[in-house]
């Protein structure tokens, strides 16, 4: 008694469908899912004919099939797995895997039908298909599209390749006549500014203030196309790959007050230069020339960019760490649009009006700040002033 019902709840609760047929295929029990599955009530379907679940032209063979089996016993479908379509009383038909096994009861054959719903399935197959094919298109479409890219790049080497060469042979001549600029240049400029000094020198004695005034413009000049001049010279040793660090271990306390004292004589006639230090160590290991060039370049850009009366103060600072070297102004500062193009070749500010520059200054002090593996950074506003931070790592060994 507890087998039979343990045996009616489980095919009563079964997810797939179950039912029983006897010999001449008249359906003898079916459970709720196949109920649910067919669109059937269990008394609309027991006592008829299971080809009532099947559309042509399967419920037409049905009963062949199983005349056939009865007299020769060859199976068509017991003991083996189908996939057939079933028809719901609505007529709406729909996919299913069919098995059948063949038991004896009661000295009758009855046999049993389990049937799954393939309809989730068989629309994942298709949506799987589908994008399948989809992605097969849509890889061809992208490979014609590689092939074609290919193809014009290999027409276009050829054409980059002599592009390349032709900004090669331009960078070169570029670089030479820098060069050549600098030096050749450099001679007859030094000549006119000694002979500008010369001249302020010879016209003391009459004391005229126009000849003064006129020399002073000469030597300024001449100072500011010098300045252009080296610039250009820098930028062109960085280019090849002239500018190489070398590193030595020095007194920076001593170096900073050397610059402080040249600077404030070219300072302008109120400025003031100031310079402290902090930390017990004053010795650095950098390259001294490279590291003297960036200073002057940012104290020379405070001096000219501050009022005739402003404050400059240079300060350094070592611990066990790092080493950090500022320059502070409280001139006329960077715009904040511009900042981040500061380090930028040829680049100057917009505020900068009719005041001389290149706008290669700065760009040569990041790329030697950069060959002594350290780091430059700009603190600015047009109210406040300007602060360049100059941080080192590497210390002398004890």
């Amino acid at each position: 008694m507890k087998k039979a019902s343990l045996m009616h709840a489980l095919v009563h609760n079964a997810i797939d469908g179950i039912i029983t047929i006897d010999d001449h295929g008249i359906v003898a029990s079916i459970n709720p899912t196949a109920c649910r599955l067919f669109g059937y009530k269990e008394a609309e379907v027991l006592g008829n004919n299971v080809s009532l679940l099947m559309p042509m032209p399967e419920k037409e063979k049905h009963d062949f099939y199983l005349k056939q089996y009865k007299a020769t016993g060859n199976a068509h479908i017991i003991g083996i797995g189908r996939e057939l379509i079933g028809k719901a009383k609505n007529g709406t038909l729909f996919p299913f895997k069919l098995g059948v096994s063949e038991v004896e009861y009661a000295n009758k054959k009855i046999f049993i039908g389990f049937i799954h719903d393939l309809t989730q399935q068989k629309i994942d197959e298709a949506r799987l298909k589908e994008y399948a094919s989809h992605l097969k298109e849509l890889v061809e479409e992208r490979t014609k599209t590689l092939n074609k890219t290919i193809k014009a790049l290999e027409k276009s080497r050829e054409k980059v390749r002599q592009t390349l060469e032709k900004e090669k042979t331009l960078s070169h001549l570029k670089n030479r006549f820098l060069s050549m600029a600098s030096h050749e240049f450099r001679t007859p400029l030094s000549t006119v500014h000694l002979s500008a000094s010369l001249i302020e020198k010879y016209a003391e004695a009459y004391g005229n203030a126009n000849i003064t005034k006129h020399v002073g413009k000469i030597v300024n000049s001449v100072t500011n196309l010098t300045t252009v001049l080296n610039d250009f010279l820098y930028i062109e040793q960085l280019e090849i790959g002239k500018v190489v660090p070398r590193e030595t271990c020095f007194d920076l306390v001593l170096l900073a007050s050397e610059i402080t004292e040249e600077m404030q004589l070219l300072a302008k006639p109120k400025q003031k230069i100031i310079y402290s230090h902090s930390g017990e160590v004053q010795e650095i290991n950098l390259d001294k020339n490279l590291l003297k060039n960036c200073l002057i370049n940012l104290i020379s850009n405070a001096i000219k960019y501050s009022n005739d009366t402003g404050c400059i103060a240079l300060t350094t600072e070592i611990d066990d760490q790092q080493c950090i070297i500022k320059v502070k102004d409280d001139g006329i500062g960077i715009p904040i649009d511009d900042q981040p193009h500061l380090f930028e070749p040829f680049f100057r500010a917009h505020n900068t009006g009719t005041i001389p520059g290149t706008g290669l200054g700065l760009n040569i002090v990041a790329r030697y700040i950069a060959l002594m593996r350290g780091q430059v950074s700009c603190s600015s506003s047009t109210e406040k002033g300007s602060i360049f931070t100059l941080t080192f790592s590497k210390l002398c060994e004890k």
